[in-house]
């Protein structure tokens, strides 16, 4: 495994860190590297050219002279594409440039992007973006102390205010998050410096032989017992029905005839 030494924003060693060969060391493969930067370039296109087609031009729509006995080139409209400002024949319409790209070829691209900054010892590893202030001034002064004087890519991990608001001013310097690092960013610029953070999740994130750390094992938990069901109440008995006071009187006697 390639061991980088860790500075601080003074310029000063503070340690070592070990970097995974698949990642920093692996063989840098040039075709990857033309496919991405140009699927990468292709996503940034506007695509807003326009022309306009022959029922888009001003002009009237008559027919200039009749078809025959004229002795001239029969012709039927002016906004025909032969004429000068006319319609334009198969012009560009807007559209989308963007194309789908294998994940894997990315991946891999990125790995020769970042085994070549790495080859060219051109790959920096801060101890961390500890900026006091959001002065654009700090950040320069310390690029120049990690040797970062032309373009320079910076990697960080998570939200950095003070390191975002000093690097938009600067020319020639990005910031990127580890988790959307490209590799035309990365071969673009002269200088890559990474956080050691960035660098380990980096390393997390495109080693196909890393082993992700395995989840603590949990005690197997005895299901709770079911709520016993309780009995329903018995229904009370339903008094007996009062008699109506026409169903107490005796029938009435029929009279003597």
């Amino acid at each position: 495994m390639p061991v980088v030494d860790v500075v601080n924003l003074d310029g000063k060693k503070v340690g070592q860190v070990e970097l995974a060969d698949a990642v920093f060391g692996a063989e840098i493969n040039k075709h990857l590297l033309h496919e991405a930067s140009r699927w990468y370039l292709a996503s940034l296109r506007s695509g807003t050219a326009k022309t306009k087609e022959k029922s888009e031009v001003s002009g009237a729509g008559r027919k200039l002279w009749r078809q025959k006995g004229t002795g001239r080139a029969r012709v039927g409209s002016i906004r025909s594409p032969l004429w000068r400002h006319g319609g334009t024949v198969h012009g560009p319409k807007p559209r989308s440039y963007a194309y789908a790209l294998p994940k894997k070829m990315v991946l891999g691209a990125l790995r020769s992007a970042l085994s070549a900054k790495l080859a060219e010892e051109k790959l920096t590893v801060v101890d961390a973006w500890s900026l006091e202030t959001h002065k654009t001034k700090a950040l320069r002064t310390a690029l120049e102390k990690l040797n970062a004087d032309k373009t320079a890519l910076l990697v960080a991990n998570g939200d950095n205010r003070n390191l975002e608001l000093a690097s938009r001013n600067l020319d020639g310097v990005k910031l990127a998050a580890s988790n959307v690092l490209q590799p035309y960013d990365v071969l673009r610029h002269d200088r890559l410096v990474v956080s050691k953070d960035a660098a380990a999740r980096l390393v997390r994130a495109l080693d196909p032989n890393h082993d992700p750390a395995a989840a603590p094992q949990v005690e197997s938990i005895a299901p709770a017992p079911a709520p016993k069901k309780q009995a329903a109440p018995k229904a009370a008995a339903k008094p007996a029905a009062k008699k109506t006071a026409a169903a107490k009187k005796p029938a009435a006697k029929k009279g003597k005839e």
